[in-house]
Formats: C-alpha cells, sequence, structure tokens
C-alpha cells in the first residue's frame, strides 16, 4: 500500500530523516510515533504532497485514494448534513446512504438540530469535526489522522474508537494518547534517530524493544570502552617484556580487528516534577450550591455540591461546550458563580494550566524571563534548568514569547506550572500539544504529586490511572461521581453514547471496550525501579571483581619492576663472584616469579567472571520488559 524509500530530509541542519525505509501493507491499521519535530506531521506532508523529501520517495499504489483530516476550512452545502454527505459514495442508482452519515454526525457529537444548521454556524472545532466526518465516510484507501484527539471530546473519542477498530482500509494514526491509538491499531511505526521501524503490535512493545536497545548498546560500549583500557593497560606493560611480549603483541591484534561502538546522540524529552508545598488541612475546595450561567436561565452546572479532599484526584469530564473549562475557571477564581460560591481552603497554593492562560504570557518576554516571573526569590540558573526540562536550553531560552508556537508556548505555561510551589494543580487538557512519551512523564509526575489535583481531560489513559473522584458533565447534568472512571463505565456509563448502536461501517460501537490495557500494562516507573534494582545487584556483584583486576594489575607492575631490579643485583652479584648475595637474589627472584605467576592466573580468573557477570546482566535487562 505505501513504501518509503531511502527518505531523507532535513530543515536548517536539523536532520529527520537519514536513508529511511518502511513498508505499510494494505488493511494496516499503524500509529506512527515519534517525538515532537521529529518528522511525524512532515511524513504526512509527503505522503499528500504538499513537501517534498531531499532524497528517496514515497511510492503509493496507482489511483490510490488518500483521505486526512484537513485543517482547510471550506464548505459548499447549505446544511451540515449535506456536507458530510458529500463524502459519500453515490450507488449507480443514485441512491444515498444517507443514514452513515447521520451516525457518523451523532457519533461525532452533533445534535439533530445541528444537521441542519449551516456549517458556517459551527464552532471551529465543529468545523473540524465536519471535516473528519467527511474523511471517514469516503473510506480513502489509505486514511491519515493527524491529532484527531485535540479536536474531539471523551464521547466523541469513544465513538471514533470504535469505528476506527472496524476500519478495513489502510491507516495511519498519530495521537498522544497511548491507550487510544493501542486500541485501534495493528502496528506501530516508530521515528527514531532519523529511521523508521515498524513493529507488529502496540506501543508498550516498542518503547520497551527501543529502550532495551538502547541501555544494551551504551551499556555493551562503556564495557568495551573499559575493556579496551584495561587490554591496553596490559599491551603498553608487557609488549617490551621478552616473557609476555608474543601474548601482549596478540591482544594487540585483536583489540585492532574489533569495530568501536559510536555513543548514542542524546535525545532530548520533556521532563516534569512539580514543587510541592506543604499543606495543612482535611479539604482542599469546597462547592457550596454553586451555580454558573453566560446566559440566564442556561446554567452550566446549577447548585453544585462537593468537597475535594487534600491529596483528591478530581476529573472533570464530559462532552465539549458543557462547561468543564468554565467549572475549573470557577475554582481559579477567574469566574465568578451567579449564586453559591467556591471556598479555597486558608493554606491553599495554587498552580493553574488554562487553555486561555497560554495567551496571556507575555509578549515581548523571552521564555526564562516568564519562567523567572513565577517566583521572585527564583535565581537565573533555577529558571535556566526549568527551561530545559520544557526543552528550551541554551540560547531558546532567550527566545521571546512572540515567535513560538502554541505547543511551544503550552511549554512555557507549563513550566511556569512547575515552577510555582502548590498544593492545590488545576489542569485545563495539559496534553494537548504533547508527544506520547512526555504525555506519560506528565502523568507520572502528576501521579506522584502529593497535594490535590483537579484535571479537565478526554484521555481515557490519564482517567484510570489518576482520579479517584469524578465531576461528570453528561445528558444535560452535572453530577459528582465517587469513584474512578472504571468504577463510572461499570456502573453508569456514558449516557450520551447509548443511543449510537452500531457505527457507520456496522462496526462495534465504543460502547464495546476494548481490554483496559492501562491496567495491565507495567508502568514505566514499575520497569525503572526494576532496572534501578537489577543494576545495583550488578554493581554490588561487579564492584569487587573490578577492583580484584586493579590489584592484581597493580600488583603485577610493581612484581614487574621489582623482578627487573632483582635481575640486575643477580648480574652484579655474578659479576663479583658474591655468592651469598646470588643465592640471597636468586632465592628472591623465583619467589617473585612465582607470585608473578599467580598475580596472572588470578587476573585472568578474575576478568573471565566479570565478563561473564557482564553479560549475565546485560541479557536480564534485555529481557525485562
Amino acid at each position: 500500500m505505501l513504501e518509503v524509500r531511502n527518505l531523507t530530509k532535513s530543515y536548517g541542519g536539523q536532520g529527520l530523516f537519514e536513508d529511511a525505509s518502511t513498508l505499510v501493507e494494505k488493511g494496516e491499521r499503524v500509529g506512527l510515533i515519534g517525538l515532537n519535530g521529529h518528522g511525524k506531521s512532515t511524513l504526512f506532508k509527503f505522503i499528500l504532497g504538499e513537501d517534498s523529501p531531499d532524497a528517496g520517495e514515497i511510492i503509493l499504489p496507482k489511483h490510490c485514494k488518500v483521505g486526512h483530516l484537513s485543517q482547510h476550512l471550506r464548505f459548499t452545502r447549505e446544511t451540515v448534513l449535506d456536507e458530510a454527505c458529500e463524502g459519500l459514495e453515490l450507488h449507480e442508482d443514485g441512491y444515498l446512504e444517507v443514514h452513515r452519515a447521520e451516525a457518523a454526525l451523532h457519533g461525532l457529537g452533533f445534535s439533530l438540530e445541528a444537521f441542519r444548521m449551516s456549517p458556517q454556524e459551527l464552532s471551529g472545532g465543529f468545523q473540524v469535526r465536519l471535516n473528519l466526518a467527511k474523511c471517514l465516510l469516503g473510506e480513502p484507501d489509505l486514511l491519515l489522522l493527524d491529532e484527531p484527539n485535540n479536536y474531539l471530546d471523551i464521547v466523541s473519542l469513544r465513538w471514533l474508537r470504535g469505528f476506527l477498530r472496524g476500519w478495513r482500509n489502510t491507516m495511519i494514526l498519530i495521537t498522544h494518547d497511548r491507550d487510544f491509538m493501542d486500541a485501534v491499531t495493528t502496528h506501530t511505526l516508530a521515528i527514531h534517530r532519523r529511521q523508521l521501524r515498524k513493529f507488529s503490535g502496540g506501543t508498550e512493545k516498542v518503547f520497551a524493544q527501543i529502550e532495551q536497545e538502547e541501555e544494551l548498546h551504551e551499556k555493551t560500549r562503556v564495557n568495551e570502552e573499559r575493556k579496551f583500557k584495561q587490554e591496553m593497560r596490559f599491551v603498553e606493560k608487557f609488549r617490551a617484556k621478552a616473557r609476555r611480549a608474543s601474548q601482549a603483541q596478540s591482544r594487540l591484534k585483536q583489540i585492532q580487528k574489533r569495530s568501536q561502538l559510536d555513543k548514542l546522540e542524546e535525545i532530548q524529552t520533556l521532563d516534569f516534577a512539580f514543587t510541592p508545598a506543604p499543606f495543612n488541612g482535611k479539604w482542599a475546595v469546597e462547592l457550596e450550591e454553586t451555580t454558573f450561567a453566560y446566559e440566564a436561565d442556561d446554567h452550566l452546572f446549577k447548585d453544585l455540591v462537593m468537597t475535594m479532599e487534600a491529596g483528591d484526584r478530581i476529573g472533570i469530564i464530559g462532552p465539549n461546550g458543557r462547561g468543564k473549562s468554565t467549572l475549573l475557571r470557577t475554582i481559579a477564581g477567574e469566574l465568578i458563580p451567579q449564586s453559591g460560591q467556591v471556598k479555597l481552603h486558608v493554606n491553599h497554593q495554587m498552580a493553574y494550566f488554562g487553555q486561555s492562560n497560554v495567551d496571556r504570557l507575555r509578549k515581548g518576554k523571552t521564555v526564562e524571563e516568564e519562567i523567572q516571573s513565577v517566583r521572585v526569590d527564583m535565581t537565573r540558573t533555577e529558571a535556566r534548568g526549568i527551561c530545559g526540562l520544557m526543552m528550551f536550553s541554551g540560547e531558546l531560552a532567550e527566545k521571546r514569547i512572540d515567535v513560538l508556537s502554541g505547543g511551544e508556548r503550552a511549554r512555557v505555561l507549563l513550566g511556569k506550572v512547575l515552577a510555582t510551589p502548590a498544593n492545590l494543580l488545576l489542569l485545563d487538557e495539559p496534553t494537548n500539544h504533547l508527544d506520547l512519551p512526555s504525555t506519560e512523564a506528565l502523568t507520572d509526575a502528576i501521579e506522584e504529586f502529593p497535594g490535590t489535583v483537579i484535571l479537565v481531560t478526554h484521555s481515557e489513559q490519564m482517567l484510570h490511572r489518576l482520579c479517584n473522584r469524578l465531576v461528570v458533565f453528561d445528558g444535560g447534568q452535572v453530577r459528582v461521581h465517587e469513584g474512578g472512571y472504571q468504577d463510572f463505565l461499570d456502573r453508569i456509563g456514558w449516557l450520551e453514547e447509548a443511543a449510537t448502536d452500531r457505527g457507520p461501517q456496522g462496526g462495534a460501537t465504543a460502547t464495546s471496550e476494548a481490554p483496559d490495557r492501562s491496567r495491565k500494562r507495567t508502568s514505566r516507573k514499575e520497569l525503572r525501579r526494576e532496572r534501578a534494582a537489577l543494576i545495583s545487584e550488578r554493581s554490588r556483584l561487579l564492584k569487587p571483581l573490578a577492583q580484584e583486576i586493579e590489584t592484581c594489575e597493580q600488583r603485577i607492575t610493581a612484581l614487574e619492576e621489582e623482578i627487573s631490579v632483582l635481575t640486575q643485583k643477580l648480574i652484579e652479584a655474578s659479576n663479583e663472584q658474591e655468592s651469598g648475595k646470588i643465592t640471597m637474589f636468586s632465592s628472591d627472584l623465583h619467589q617473585a616469579k612465582r607470585e608473578e605467576e599467580r598475580m596472572f592466573a588470578r587476573l585472568e580468573e578474575a576478568q573471565t567472571e566479570h565478563d561473564r557477570l557482564s553479560a549475565e546482566f546485560e541479557e536480564r535487562l534485555s529481557d525485562l520488559e
């Protein structure tokens, strides 16, 4: 279906691809992964013909129909339903499967009233959804989806997941939601170190294998470098010694035949660690019959009552436009409720990541200045450190806010949140501009944060991992659910998706849940702990052997000097015919040479055992998943 052959591309001296090749077979549903800025969207542009590689080619079958989620919003029909039907294929008898368009629109969150609206009346987000519906209904031979999660709410994503699991043609998907990707794809294509590598199965296997390969590469390189230095010391010490010269020369030839592994280029990724502030209290936030409406009698939430305990992880969930961000802004004090009140504990210290806050970054200021503005006592070194964590190291910290992309501004705002001492985190869709590894790292950081977290997200992966309580906007109601997300799905479920029985292609709906891989998956944090324990054990066992090797080498060097001195003294005593000294020096020389032989034997034994254990531990680290 799609062949990428010897692809090479650079922008401004930064290489994205270097002689990269891969093959996507017909009917495969492929998840495309890689760090932000490493070429995922660029590969899509090559496939669509919107950009060209420096070398290599993209090969598609003749007459291959490629569909993609276009951001170019151009509509020609009078109603939303008519526009969606543009994606349908007209049968020979003139029949148009309008019911498929209706099902797709309903699954993507359009109400029946919206079917009759003009596309121009829709919000920007729903216009993108309309484009997505047209793309899906067109059933292209190759479907390209670039971050559809950013435009859909949780209910629509659940419908899309069920739809894509029944997709019969070829698909390539980019998303920061790992569980969503794993639920709908059959293969994973990784952009890594300017190469393309395709794996059968989901992302867990890919990340584990790449990490193990790179760890093994680096450990092997370090061991080879250490062994090389040891062997060169041996050669230098004994190549001039008649009794050991041939052995030293033989080792030198072996060393020269070996190829040396290059040190892997460091790949910069986002790192997260919130700054916790102490908290002394049982509750963090209280909502007392809180009501908010932008227009009279059109309440987004009414008489909402809830006590958010210290250490709670609260997920605010529901379709877009129902009031999730508004509730978070009300808790943050940016909006005043029409009635009731929001009480924050007197000891609270808040850090707030809001969608609108990105626009409040001060134009004309640098990234470093924005980060440093969080605290008056923050040193430039501290600010630069956080800039580095957000991938603004060196001169990049001096970039002005005006020239940053939306994703870069979001990273600056995240950096400000990280730098703010807090015991209450308010996070509104913090993963929208993150890649998969960064989303995982952020989730780990939230998990480790000791304070209270209130989170708006459409990522079911984050909800499963983090939240112990929920505020649910669904079916025109707002309610508090005392339990985690899986408990909510098992006991209640989404009212708004119950009406969607089957997807347009007759595939399973979102209510037919994929296995909950997030609960079975060994977390990266647990893997790191296991690796750390294994590395600690390896150090404990190898350290005494390394000391033994060093002791033997030092003793052999000293004995060689002693043998040289005794040999010279024996020669002088023989010349002087001093029989007493000859006997004494001969005995000492004999003992020194015997000890030297024992030292060589100990050295070889220790080196052999060291190499055996090193290889054993490398194999155990490779097998660890």
